[in-house]
Order: structure tokens, then C-alpha cells, then sequence
């Protein structure tokens, strides 16, 4: 297709845009990394193919636009990266990313050297191109794997970080090839560490700012706080870039970090708009700049180049973490899935378009099919790890296990008391929760606490809604938590579902919350707020009841507290076979099942007498002035478990 009405530059973003977010969707239904069918698409639609996609429509349009969305992307991971996550594995981090780049660097140079007969100059550039690895790629491939934290940790970290390294090191390369005679190599060192420390400084000190302004509610217009981010976040990176070549994509992500560490108050809406505004750069991105690369340069290549990237693969990545994780923390088995991972992406392919125009430029040869064999890289590391990376993990026991720990919906009082006797059992609970004040108290209570709305989606795969044993709406607005566990079930099928109610309406009934799935919390409707208080004012004890003493019938969970006339009694959870459940109105407990309840204090004898008399043994008291909910260890601190 030959038609000029194609040659706009505007239907080419258009198109791109619209094509970028279908193949995003097919490869979700599909099951296969995103980028795989935007590669795909780009070729299909672009040049070689329909002709739909006409990137050199856009001339240097394309670096502009392929530069601020390389900078919103590496903000967002940016804000990603938490302190907890990173000084945990600080010492992995920093030597792959370090010691892991400068063996990727001199391996692949003498790869392409070697095997390709390229130029010394020519091959040190292609090293430093694929010295990155890809955070828009890593991160949804971690995800659909369910691999455990202690490995995601360091590849997610990596992926963020050594992009912000790999761009300056490539550009500064790049300046000491087309200007080989001007200064030496410790001179070209100082300019790769000057823009990065430039960057980081300046985005550091940016990100400061906006931490200032978001605590000035009335400063920013309510409702313009994301666009009004965005705004500075492109204005910064152009900025540093005007003053330090290539040091913009350290200074967004240094001021991601900042946000992301600092401004819980404004984080929520943030991270949830700037992973909708990714997912739509990464679609359109990935088909212009595949479509931007001609498929007989990649041909033109032949199998030199296929053996490059398979050497790169075997041999140098897995040299590369040798070297980058030695005398760390990680295990044999996280080392071999890391040596196994190690996909290119974005910045990688957007350095490298950048590469093939200053070629062209200064009328040097080379530059495209530099291109190309970087995005040979791209699609081959890119496939390989989404058909192999989940069955490698699984034969290394990397997989999250599933059916295991909980997820709630509010982290207030009762929810805290009531995940401290699952903290204490040894299963994990993690709370979503928008209210600020019961984040920091959870966090000192030593339980992880994701700071969002429970009903995004975002915040149920944070929390590995996917891998857990159930979740729990423990609000004190009963519409909010049917809606949270019908979104939870859109999610997965696999989790069971509880709900509290203050009570029981026409519009929300028991059959109401049976249908959608899940059981009504603690057996009867329960006043969240109400409870709360009592946490609150320390007028909750925790009581342990065994049943069966005398009488070895089985009875419905609602009629264990039904017939008490009182408000002071919550059946939380029971032990059978020593594993601890959720009590719901559908259990019915047998004998020797132990139930642990909260219990009023100025109820405690009409409580106690209630039970006795329908057949309970108290295995166990802990007064008010005991029973807490925290689950914090005091010789290790307050901040043992922090929230992700």
C-alpha cells in the first residue's frame, strides 16, 4: 500500500496508539509477553509489511516522542523501587548492575568481534546497547510467572537502574566514537559519572519539590496532580538533557525514587495514572520503532548474528551475574533463574534508533544495522524468557507458592487484631487501604500495608491476589466491600472470599454476598466502627474457646453467636487440624474446634456465661491491657516488615 494520505504523521501516532494497546490485549488472552505481538505488529503494519505505520512520517519527532515516554516509563519504576526492597538485596543490586555491565560490555564486544568481524568501535557500542536489561518487559513477565520477592526484588531493581547507566554509558561511547581523537578514556569515565550524578542530583532535588508541593493541598488544583506531575517530569528530563546528554533518564528515575519512598499522602492516584499512561507509551513505543526497523537489514545479518545472540545469552549474561552476585545473600537457584532472565527492551531499542540517525548524519555506515541486531536481541531474549522463564522457575522452586497468606481490605483496629492471630500462626496477611492514618499504623503493627484503593487492580497484583488462600472487605462501608470481593473474583477464581456487613438490607443481603462468592465475616453482621473504638480505647480481650466438652454435635457459625442478645462478642477465626480459618456463616464447627474471639470488656461475664452454657471449654484469656495488635518483634524494631 503506496497511498499518500498514509504520509501523516498524526494517523501514524494514531495507529501506532490503537495497535499498541490491541496487541497488548491479545497478548494478555494469550498468555504471552506483550511485546512479542507489539514486535509483531509493528512489522506486520509498518513499512515491510502493510504499510499502515510510517514512522519516518514523524523525522526527528520520533526521538522527541520516543524520549519523553522512555522518561515517563523509568519514573514510574522509579517510584516502584522502595528502600526496604532495595537495601534488602542492596549488595546484588549494586554489583550486577556494576560488575554485571562491565562483563556484558566486553562480552559482547568480543562476541561481535569476533564472530561478525565488526570494528572494535562499532562492537564496544553494540555492548553498551545491550548492557541494559528492560523493566517494561522484566516486570509483567515477573508477574504472570508469580516468582518469589527474593529474586523479582533484584531483577526488577536492575532493570530500572542499569537503564539509567547503560543510556550514559551508550551516548558517551557513542560521543568517544564519532569524535575518537578528542579526549582520553579517564576524561570520557568522568563524563559517564558526572551525567549521572548530575542527573540524580537534579531529580533528587525535583523530586524533593514536588514532595513539597504535595503537602501543600491547596497549591495544586485537586484533580490536576497527575497531569500536573507529568508536566514536570518531561520539563525535568529535557532540562537535564539540554545541560548533560542522556542524564535525564537518571534524574526521572532518581525523582521516581524520592516519590515513591516519601509521598504516601499523594502516592495512590500517582502510580495508579502513570501505569495506565505506561502501559499505553510501552504499546506504541515497541510498534513504532519495530516498524522503523527494515527487515533485511535484520536478514542481511545471517546466522553471525543468531550466534551472537545466543553467545550473549549462554555465555555472557550468565558471566555477568557470576560476577555481579558474587558474595551475596542469593542462593545457587536465584542466581541460575537470573542467568536465565535476561530480556532487552525499551531503552535498549530507543538508544539504539538513536544510534542508527547519528550514523546517518554524519554519513557513516553501520548505524542500521547496529539497529537491527539490537532488536534481534530484543526478540529473541524477549520470547525465550516468556516461553522458558516459568517452567525454569518451577524447576527451581522460584515460583510463589500458592494458596497461601491473606488480603484485606482496611487496615484499621479489627483488621489489625484480627491478622495479628494469622501473623502469629505463621501465614502472611497484607492490607490494602487509601486511608493514610491506618497505612503508619499498620507499618508500626509490622504488617505489610499497600497504601491504594483496594478495587484497582493494580493494588490486587501488588498484593498477589492470585497466589493467596482468601481475602477479607473489612470496611466500615458494606457497598465498598461487595464491590472489593467482586473484583477480586474478576481477578481469580481461585480465592476465597469473606466480607463483613454492619447489616443486613434490601439492598444487601447474605444471598447477595453467596452469589457473588463469599460468606459473611464472623457469622453475623458486625459494626466495624464500633469495634474500632473499642481497639481503640484497649476494651478488647482476646478469649480462645474449645468446643465439645459437652456436647459432641456440630453447629452452624451463626447460631454460635446468634442467640447472644449482646454486641460484645466476635467470633474471628478457628483452629481445626492447627490450621487457622476465617469464621464464615457457611462453616459449621465440629468438636475440638478452638475459636478465637474478640470480646467487649464490659460484656466479659455475660460472654463467658453465654458460652459455657451452650457447651464451650476458655482455653485462653489475654486482657485488654495485653492483647495489642502488633505483631513486631522487639529486638528487631518497629520496622521489620515494611509495606511494597
Amino acid at each position: 500500500m503506496d497511498l499518500v494520505i498514509l504520509n501523516n504523521p498524526g494517523l501514524t501516532i494514531a495507529l501506532a496508539l490503537a495497535l499498541g494497546m490491541i496487541s497488548q490485549s491479545l497478548a494478555y488472552h494469550l498468555r504471552i509477553p506483550g511485546i512479542v505481538i507489539l514486535l509483531a505488529a509493528g512489522v506486520v503494519f509498518g513499512p515491510d509489511g502493510a504499510g499502515l505505520i510510517r514512522p519516518e512520517t514523524l523525522g526527528p519527532g520520533l526521538q522527541i516522542l520516543t524520549g519523553f515516554a522512555v522518561a515517563v516509563i523509568l519514573f514510574e519504576g522509579g517510584i516502584n523501587l522502595k528502600f526496604g526492597r532495595l537495601k534488602r538485596t542492596q549488595r546484588s543490586i549494586r554489583q550486577l548492575i556494576l560488575l554485571g555491565g562491565f562483563v556484558t560490555v566486553i562480552g559482547a564486544a568480543t562476541a561481535v568481534y569476533q564472530i561478525m568481524h565488526w570494528s572494535w568501535k562499532s562492537a564496544f557500542l553494540f555492548g553498551t546497547l545491550v548492557m541494559v536489561t528492560g523493566p517494561t518487559v522484566i516486570n509483567p513477565l515477573l508477574k504472570r510467572l508469580k516468582i518469589k520477592s527474593s529474586v523479582a526484588d533484584v531483577l526488577e531493581a536492575e532493570g530500572v537502574l542499569i537503564d539509567a547507566l547503560g543510556a550514559v554509558v551508550a551516548t558517551v561511547a557513542l560521543e568517544a566514537a564519532l569524535n575518537p581523537a578528542q579526549d582520553t578514556l579517564l576524561v570520557w569515565t568522568w563524563y559517564v559519572i558526572s551525567r549521572l550524578g548530575f542527573g540524580a542530583l537534579i531529580g533528587g532535588i525535583v523530586g524533593t519539590v514536588l514532595l513539597f508541593l504535595f503537602k501543600l493541598r491547596r497549591l495544586i488544583p485537586k484533580g490536576t496532580e497527575n497531569v500536573f506531575t507529568l508536566a514536570v517530569i518531561l520539563a525535568l528530563f529535557q532540562c537535564s538533557n539540554l545541560m548533560f546528554p542522556e542524564s535525564g533518564i537518571a534524574a526521572v528515575v532518581m525523582a521516581g525514587i524520592v516519590i515513591g519512598n516519601f509521598c504516601k499522602d499523594a502516592l495512590r492516584q500517582l502510580v495508579e495514572f502513570k501505569e495506565e499512561l505506561t502501559v499505553l507509551l510501552i504499546g506504541m513505543l515497541f510498534v513504532l520503532l519495530a516498524a522503523d526497523v527494515r527487515m533485511d537489514h535484520i536478514i542481511g545479518l545471517g546466522w553471525p548474528a543468531v550466534a551472537v545472540v545466543l553467545i550473549l545469552m549462554f555465555l555472557v549474561r550468565p558471566a555477568a551475574v557470576l560476577a555481579g552476585t558474587g558474595f551475596s545473600s542469593l542462593g545457587w537457584k536465584e542466581r541460575v533463574f537470573i542467568a536465565w532472565i535476561g530480556p532487552r527492551g525499551i531503552v535498549a531499542a530507543a538508544v539504539a534508533s538513536f544510534f542508527a540517525a547519528a550514523f546517518t548524519e554524519k554519513g557513516m555506515s553501520g548505524g542500521y544495522e547496529l539497529r537491527a541486531l539490537v532488536f534481534l536481541v530484543i526478540a529473541v531474549t524477549v520470547v525465550f524468557a516468556g516461553l522458558t522463564g516459568g517452567f525454569v522457575a518451577g524447576i527451581l522452586g522460584l515460583r510463589r507458592p500458592s494458596q497461601t497468606g491473606w488480603v484485606f481490605l482496611g487496615a484499621n483496629s479489627l483488621a489489625r487484631g484480627l491478622a495479628k492471630l494469622f501473623k502469629e500462626d505463621g501465614q502472611e496477611v497484607v492490607f490494602i487501604d487509601s486511608n493514610a492514618d491506618n497505612c503508619r499504623a499498620a507499618e508500626t503493627d509490622c504488617t505489610r500495608v499497600i497504601y491504594g484503593n483496594g478495587l484497582q487492580a493494580t493494588n490486587l497484583l501488588r498484593a498477589e491476589i492470585d497466589t493467596r488462600r482468601g481475602a477479607l472487605a473489612l470496611t466500615a462501608n458494606d457497598e465498598v466491600n461487595y464491590l472489593f470481593i467482586q473484583k477480586v473474583k474478576e481477578e481469580t477464581k481461585t480465592v476465597s472470599l469473606w466480607t463483613a456487613l454492619k447489616s443486613v438490607s434490601a439492598s444487601l443481603t447474605v444471598d447477595m454476598l453467596h452469589k457473588a462468592g463469599a460468606e459473611l465475616a464472623f457469622g453475623r453482621p458486625v459494626d466495624v466502627d464500633l469495634w474500632n473504638r473499642r481497639f481503640n480505647l484497649k476494651q478488647v480481650h482476646m478469649q480462645r474457646w474449645q468446643y465439645g466438652t459437652e456436647s459432641s454435635g456440630e453447629i452452624e457459625s451463626g447460631a454460635l453467636t446468634a442467640d447472644y442478645k449482646g454486641t460484645g462478642l466476635v467470633a474471628a477465626a478457628v483452629r481445626r487440624h492447627k490450621r487457622l480459618s476465617l469464621v464464615g456463616d457457611r462453616i459449621r464447627i465440629k468438636k475440638d474446634d478452638e475459636v478465637y474471639c474478640f470480646v467487649f470488656e464490659s460484656e466479659i461475664e455475660a460472654v463467658e456465661k453465654f458460652l459455657k452454657r451452650a457447651g464451650w471449654r476458655c482455653l485462653e484469656r489475654i486482657d485488654k491491657d495485653v492483647f495489642t495488635t502488633s505483631i513486631c518483634n522487639p529486638d528487631l524494631g518497629e520496622n521489620t516488615i515494611r509495606s511494597r
